[in-house]
Formats: structure tokens, sequence, C-alpha cells
């Protein structure tokens, strides 16, 4: 991707340039870990820049909790980086709401993103704060309230997975979710999209506006998403709720 950048004069500027870090792959004898020391981010953005072959990274998130990781120390490295102008603004990963909360209260200046796997599969950021005071409540994993928090305090919801690894869009595991891929496709014919864009739909229409992440490196599926930049959300409060009570 850098060496594009490098030989497409005016592309830069026409993006939005964002990657994590905090997570390091298992080597020879080494495990993998979590790694968020200050040092570490440093050596992590310094390395993206070179790869990228660009002078700043607009966004740099932290990929995952490090549970030895100490606030102020990766807060020190955030600011300097930030007054570096090395990277202009930061988000988290996967995190809850008191990690976030945790974090932030080190900071100078606002994080701007939490990236959470949601999607019409992955549904229990939903339905953590739908079950409160019921018995199924208890079989929710996700940390109430982190939703909430995200919203209250301006942090922009970005979704991985939001195409559910295809759940629904051609490689259903099971009689459920080839029910579900029926209804998905049943919508896109009837209003002139792909499956891909009601499922980015569904978790667009909802008030969090949360911004779906498309990790595919097939050209044919991120076409397939273009409408749901083009277009805005069509589905309507009985077509969301029916993809969910489906899926």
């Amino acid at each position: 991707f850098g060496e594009v950048l490098s030989r497409t004069p005016g592309l830069r500027e026409r993006i939005v340039l964002q990657t994590k870090c905090g997570i390091r792959q298992a080597a020879g004898e080494l495990p993998g870990m979590y790694d968020l020391r200050g040092v570490t981010i440093r050596r992590r953005v310094e390395e993206s820049l070179e790869r990228l072959r660009t002078d700043a990274i607009d966004v740099l998130l932290l990929h995952r909790p490090d549970p030895l990781a100490d606030p102020q120390d990766v807060a020190d490295a955030l600011t300097s980086l930030h007054q570096q102008r090395l990277v202009r603004a930061f988000g988290v990963s996967n995190m809850n709401a008191a990690q976030v909360a945790l974090l932030q209260d080190h900071l100078e200046f606002p994080l701007v993103a939490n990236q959470l796997e949601m999607s019409l599969h992955r549904r229990d950021w939903l339905e953590t704060g739908v079950l409160v005071n019921t018995p199924e409540s208890a079989s929710v994993g996700f940390p109430s309230g982190t939703v909430e928090h995200c919203r209250a305090n301006g942090i922009g919801l970005q979704a991985w997975g939001a195409l559910a690894r295809g759940r629904f869009t051609g490689l259903q595991a099971t009689p459920d979710e080839a029910a579900t891929a029926q209804h998905v496709a049943a919508l896109a014919e009837a209003k002139g999209t792909t499956p891909e864009t009601i499922l980015l739909w569904w978790l667009q229409r909802h008030p969090a506006r949360i911004a779906p992440v498309v990790g595919s490196s097939r050209p044919e599926r991120i076409r397939a998403c273009a409408d749901a930049v083009r277009r805005e959300p069509e589905l309507t409060h009985e077509e969301w709720y029916g993809l969910w009570v489906t899926a």
C-alpha cells in the first residue's frame, strides 16, 4: 500500500489512513502477546510510517487491552506522537467502557474511536442493552454500557467483521444462517442493492452511527458494499427488526 501511495500523486490527501498496534505474534520461543508499552507503541508507529511511506498516520488504534499496560505510560507515548504530529488522532479497539475511560483520564485530547466486532451475526453489543432485567442477560458476554459510553462521549464506533465473515452472503454453516441469508437476499432484491449492503445498512441504521469496516481483499466484494456509502440506509423500523429476529 505504501508503494501505491508513493506513486499516486494526490491519493494520500483523499484518504484517512488508520492502522493499529499492540499485538505481537509468536516468534521462535517467544509467545504471542499484547504489548502496549510506550516504547513499543512508538516503534510500531515508526515502522508503519516507513512501510506506508508517509509522514503521519491519521488514526492509530490500540488493538486490544494489555493487562500489563500502565495507562500513564501509554498516554505519554500517545501524547508525544501527537505533539510531534506523527499521529493525528487515537482510538482503541476491543475495549470496554471502563478501559476506555481509564485511558481517557490520562489524555489531554479525546479518543476518537472504539472498534468492536459488530454484525448481524455478532449481536451481543446490541442485546446486552435490550436484555436488561431478563434471565437471558446472563448469557450475553458483551460488557454492558460500552456502546452507551462511547455515544455519550463522542467516541465513534467502528464495526470490524461487519459482513459477518460471509455467513449471510454465501458461507452459511447452519440451516438458521441459510434462512437469514435468504431473508437478506430478498431484501436486497427488493431494494435494488446487494446482500452485503443490507448487512451494512443494518449496522448503519442504528442511531450510534456505526461505521462498518470492510476487511476483504477481493475487489468484487468491496464493490458489493458501495451502496452503503452512496445511499442512506433504506431499512424501515420493521425491516431492521425483521433481520434481527431472523438472525
